[in-house]
């Protein structure tokens, strides 16, 4: 009996093409074990260093009796922008190597290459998450929500990283060298922190805690704060009182990044 072999379309070609993009990653991952493992224990790291170098020094208007409480929700927040580096890092490393050039020049969806990459780096976001959260837990956090308030925060936190990455897939396309993206991660530093991660934007000067209400950090730790049940402050402002919508609103920088970062990808050997 003959077998027919039914042609995929282009929408099954690009899924296909993604998930192998996807795998190719993971098995990258079991060759240098020690660089994934080190780039999964460095925010546990700076959660424990901030908790217990400095938490006790720390005044949280409103935080409860614990400023773990109100660190570790914001912590999460700060790691899933600076996991941005290591995209924009991938993305100029393969530019240079001449990967994308060799991936661009196979009958594949451009969009494949990208997509894959990003599904990558969810993947690992989200086994960070996880190892984060599981430090936060060991040091004495707790989460007082419902198992459903648990899960949206996690959610948004999530969709937080999947926004910031193609933030960092676009820069990486167009720093295109690594030495110049590690001029770009020197700006990434002061944007991360100057938020509510580590304490109320009315501690800081009214310029910078006008930027920090406003930070798309500030709001997704806000709102994962409220939804786990943990200590706030008292800001007063509209972006504090409406920090889970804020959280809620990251697709606009997926309705700016992505289509950006498509074109680029197009134009990369222009």
């Amino acid at each position: 009996m003959s077998t027919r072999t039914i042609p995929l379309d282009r929408g099954q070609r690009a899924v296909t093409a993604a998930a192998t993009m996807t795998r190719r990653g993971v098995a990258h991952w079991g060759r240098q074990p020690a660089a994934v493992t080190v780039g999964l224990l460095f925010p546990v790291m700076m959660l424990v260093m901030f908790a217990y170098f400095i938490g006790g020094g720390m005044a949280v208007e409103g935080g409860g009796d614990y400023y773990t409480d109100f660190l570790v929700p914001g912590m999460p927040a700060l790691t899933m922008a600076f996991g941005l580096e290591a995209t924009m890092v991938a993305i100029a490393q393969d530019i240079e190597r001449g990967v994308l050039d060799r991936f661009r020049s196979m009958p594949i969806a451009p969009s494949s290459v990208l997509v894959g990459r990003s599904l990558l780096d969810m993947i690992n976001s989200t086994v960070g998450l996880l190892v984060m959260l599981g430090a936060g837990w060991a040091i004495g956090w707790r989460w007082n929500g419902t198992a459903a308030e648990a899960l949206a925060a996690l959610g948004l936190l999530l969709l937080l990283r999947f926004a910031m990455l193609w933030v960092g897939i676009y820069l990486g396309l167009v720093a295109r060298k690594p030495e110049i993206i590690q001029a770009v991660q020197i700006l990434v530093w002061p944007v991360a922190f100057m938020s509510n991660a580590f304490t109320s934007p009315d501690t800081m000067p009214d310029w910078m805690g006008a930027i920090a209400d406003w930070n798309p950090m500030s709001a997704t730790a806000g709102a994962v704060r409220e939804l786990f049940g943990n200590p706030s402050w008292e800001s007063g402002t509209w972006a504090a009182d409406h920090a889970i919508a804020l959280a809620a609103a990251s697709p606009l920088l997926l309705a700016i990044f992505v289509p950006l970062a498509l074109h680029r990808y197009a134009r990369l050997g222009a």
